[in-house]
């Protein structure tokens, strides 16, 4: 699912290759040891929000200058300036996968233009984009309440194909041809799998039936939205971003939906394990692409996994253990974890939930309803162990910061999850050393 380069000249074409190659080298910022290696790159994810309630208007929005919540949203990213970024809730619009209408309004008209006086604008010469589930109809009653129709029967809930959908952006170069797309891997084919149980029955993980289940056009997917594999060079060395957005563990129906199904938590808990199966030598050989490629990802490879994985280590509704897939992986770096000031002061100043958590509130990166869940741990990016972290923090400023007004509270600025970046070093590269 990749879509063809547009037809041009052989000459035009490498012209065009130089003049982006040199624009990319002045785009792309060091991080550590300036004048010489080694130097880091800083991977980001953002749950930015810049979803929308009905189709196309996500586009409208970003069409033109001036929406305060996309301008919000591109200063937070022109002041942390990640160089490899994946955005969640991105609404998907139908185009090239390597840029469309919706990326290219977003670079244009927010990313491009200093959104303050004291920032410059930022390019993104390479992008990645791909359908969602979300929204996408299945032609089941997978909310087993008697029709076919609405957000709870799509393949990821979503009142249009596309809503939620996410798009990485990277100021080096992505190699297109190498990318792996899991939109349509079914869940039934993950090796025990926490498939949903109907608690009126007898029968073991029977919510769905098995023509819902294996149905070879419409099989119910693992990923509510899509994971993702970008191979991205840095430096001439490959590091696999390794994207996705998990499910949220709640939200299962409306209130008379049968107690104890949990299949939003059941469902996170292994979109979370497919990454954790895929870096995890030997674990992912069931693993198949959308373009019948099969396996995991290659022993000794790098690669960072990112994105808004709604499960905290030890507060909310995710079933308990599930973002410990990931980092107690012997093949994830946690040897240093974002954190920040201002997450500690938003938990005591909220109180609520808060109060009672049991994770530290330096890791929150989500700022959620105070009664429940409370701040959590959301959004994550975890390099491997072969990448060495040098520097890493999550956006989110105390009370007193001028720059709390790109926060602040409901109704929020910009989005109640707050930017995550990590600063690596890659070995064996040009900027690595």
């Amino acid at each position: 699912m990749r879509s063809a380069s547009h037809p041009r000249s052989v000459s035009l074409a490498l012209a065009a290759m130089l003049a982006l190659a040199l624009a990319t080298m002045a785009l792309i910022p060091p991080r550590v040891g300036a004048g010489g290696p080694p130097q880091a790159t800083r991977f980001a994810t953002f749950n930015a929000s810049l979803n929308r309630n009905s189709e196309g208007q996500a586009l409208a929005d970003l069409s033109a200058p001036g929406n305060a919540q996309a301008s919000a949203v591109a200063e937070i990213i022109q002041r942390t300036r990640p160089e490899v970024l994946l955005i969640n809730e991105f609404d998907y619009v139908d185009g090239p996968l390597d840029g469309n209408d919706m990326t290219d309004a977003f670079q244009q008209n927010y990313l491009g233009i200093a959104q303050h006086d004291d920032v410059d604008p930022i390019t993104y010469p390479y992008v990645f984009v791909a359908p969602s589930n979300t929204g996408l109809p299945s032609g089941f009653d997978l909310s087993n309440d008697g029709n076919i129709a609405g957000p709870n029967d799509a393949h990821g809930f979503g009142f249009f194909p596309g809503q939620f959908g996410m798009a990485v952006f990277s100021m080096h170069p992505i190699d297109y041809a190498a990318v792996r797309t899991f939109q349509l891997f079914k869940w039934v084919d993950m090796p025990g799998a926490l498939l949903p149980d109907d608690p009126a029955t007898p029968d073991p993980a029977d919510w769905y039936s098995e023509e819902e289940l294996t149905d070879a056009d419409h099989g119910f997917r693992l990923s509510s939205k899509s994971h993702w594999d970008v191979p991205v060079s840095i430096g001439g060395t490959t590091v696999h971003f390794l994207v996705s957005h998990p499910t949220p563990p709640v939200f299962d129906g409306p209130p008379d939906f049968p107690a104890g199904v949990d299949f939003n938590g059941r469902r996170n808990f292994d979109e979370i394990r497919f990454w954790a199966d895929y870096v995890t030598p030997g674990a992912g050989g069931y693993i198949y692409d959308d373009d019948g490629g099969t396996g995991g990802l290659r022993p000794g490879s790098s690669f960072v996994i990112a994105g808004d994985e709604n499960s905290d280590p030890l507060d909310g509704d995710s079933i308990p253990g599930s973002i410990q897939l990931l980092l107690e992986n012997p093949r994830v770096n946690t040897s240093v974890m974002p954190s920040s000031e201002g997450a500690v002061e938003a938990a005591a100043i909220q109180g609520g939930a808060n109060a009672t958590h049991r994770s530290d509130p330096a890791f929150d990166t989500a700022d959620f309803a105070d009664g429940a869940p409370g701040n959590l741990h959301a959004d994550y990016v975890l390099p491997s162990r072969n990448l060495r972290i040098v520097d890493a923090a999550v956006f989110w400023p105390t009370t007193d910061d001028p720059l709390f007004r790109l926060t602040g509270r409901f109704p929020f600025p910009s989005s109640d999850h707050r930017l995550v970046w990590v600063d690596v070093i890659v070995p064996g590269s040009a900027r690595g050393g």
